[in-house]
């Protein structure tokens, strides 16, 4: 312990006493605790604080909560904490300081529970979840407070989603153990209560599971990011704004939820395939030969079949593949036209030529926004879908378009022999023969 900061100290050494002086009632000669119901709580949540996530142990607390008195439930968290799961050192500082966590959330949990005016069976479910809540977000502020003073984390960092991280605990283990809670005062006893934690065990598995899926997905997509950064840094600074700009559209067109975080991940993405260009190419500062055009047209394929095992991007893999089709038909790698083209794709490409017209490149500079608008409106029809070009003006007009990043200054070498083709601006912005 001595080796935390001493205001780490001072909270582990202040919520110990705390714990303690909850509990001591308990431990007073004619409490009247029913030790038995102590014992068995207690070994279910030390069994419960070894499975992977501890799972099971909040909605055992919480039926030691409705069933005992607050000093009695405080002590059920106790022995579990010392025989837990401890990942990292230090060992023992870290047991006793999930103890004093576990035991003080218990005895609040109890405390409020007894506070409301007791109800028969399920009638008590309102001071149940009301329970569950203040021991729910007693843990998550508990826990904020130790990473700000032992790791010294940014409080808005170690405190981020305590409303709803605490909240759904509570909704979902509030009732149950409320209901193990009468069983265990009921005919069946005990052993029928148990049977009624179980699948709050096998729940949190589920939630926890799919959290991990969630971490997993994004430390891919880092890592995707994070390729293309090495490549070339200017791409990876694009895709971002590109990114932005999918969103923004994509919330005209009233998209929410996930598909609007897989247009978000379409438009951060949709250059990967630049992965499989040479840098020269990408890099060029005069005029593109056709074969080197060709080589870089290459490169939406090369993106979809980068991401082509990854599932859970699911529409923005379309997006990869066909952000530089045209409504006319005369775009690539399958020349689509009109609704043939996904509209993953369709938002991108505006997004796409909207952040090449409007960012300092190696063969062009930046256009006023304004500028870019009136040349994506004049290509809507042709090669843009006007809807999306729409969807952009009326974003734009609501939230604006920040300021330019400067490239690096060995991006800003500007060329006035680059060959583009004749006509749609917007076009040449991105090059018929690839956005470089």
């Amino acid at each position: 312990m001595w080796a935390l900061p001493a205001t780490a100290r001072a909270l582990v050494v202040s919520a110990v006493l705390a714990a303690a002086l909850c509990a001591a009632p308990a431990l007073r000669a004619g409490s009247g605790v029913s030790w038995a119901t102590v014992a068995l709580l207690a070994a279910v949540c030390a069994a419960a604080e070894r499975l992977p996530r501890r799972s099971l142990a909040l909605p055992v607390l919480l039926t030691a909560a409705f069933l005992l008195p607050p000093a009695a439930a405080a002590l059920v968290a106790v022995p579990g904490a010392f025989v837990g799961r401890v990942e990292r050192p230090p060992v023992a500082t870290r047991r006793l300081w999930h103890a004093a966590q576990q035991s003080l959330a218990a005895w609040a949990a109890s405390y409020v529970f007894a506070v409301f005016p007791p109800l028969p069976g399920l009638h008590a479910l309102p001071s149940a979840l009301a329970a569950a809540l203040v021991c729910a977000l007693l843990v998550a502020v508990l826990d904020g407070a130790i990473q700000v003073t032992a790791e010294h984390r940014p409080p808005h960092e170690a405190w981020r989603g305590l409303p709803t991280g605490s909240l759904v605990p509570a909704l979902v283990h509030g009732p149950a153990a409320l209901l193990a809670a009468i069983l265990w005062r009921g005919t069946y006893g005990p052993a029928a209560a148990l049977l009624v934690l179980l699948p709050m065990a096998l729940s949190g598995r589920l939630l926890d599971s799919g959290r991990r899926e969630r971490a997993a997905q994004q430390a891919a997509v880092r890592a995707l990011v994070q390729a293309v950064d090495l490549k070339d840094r200017y791409t990876r600074a694009h895709c971002e704004r590109v990114g932005r700009a999918s969103v923004l559209i994509a919330r005209e067109l009233g998209m929410t939820g996930e598909r609007l975080e897989a247009m978000r991940l379409a438009g951060v993405l949709h250059d990967i395939g630049k992965i499989g260009v040479p840098t020269r190419l990408l890099r060029k500062d005069g005029p593109l030969t056709p074969e080197e055009r060709r080589v870089i047209e290459l490169h939406p394929e090369y993106g979809h079949e980068i991401v082509r095992g990854i599932a859970f991007l699911d529409e923005a893999r379309a997006a990869i593949l066909h952000h530089h089709e045209r409504l006319d038909g005369k775009g690539y790698p399958h020349g689509l036209t009109g609704h043939q083209i996904p509209e993953f794709a369709r938002v991108v490409a505006v997004a796409d030529a909207f952040d090449a017209m409007t960012s300092n490149r190696s063969y062009s500079r930046a256009r006023p926004v304004p500028v870019a608008l009136a040349e994506l409106h004049r290509c809507a029809g042709s090669h843009f879908d006007p809807r999306m070009v729409a969807a952009l003006t009326r974003a734009l007009d609501h939230r604006g378009w920040g300021p330019v990043a400067p490239a690096d200054a060995s991006d800003l070498v500007l060329s006035t022999s680059r060959n583009v083709p004749s006509g749609c601006s917007a076009e040449a912005a991105v090059g018929r023969g690839g956005e470089r």
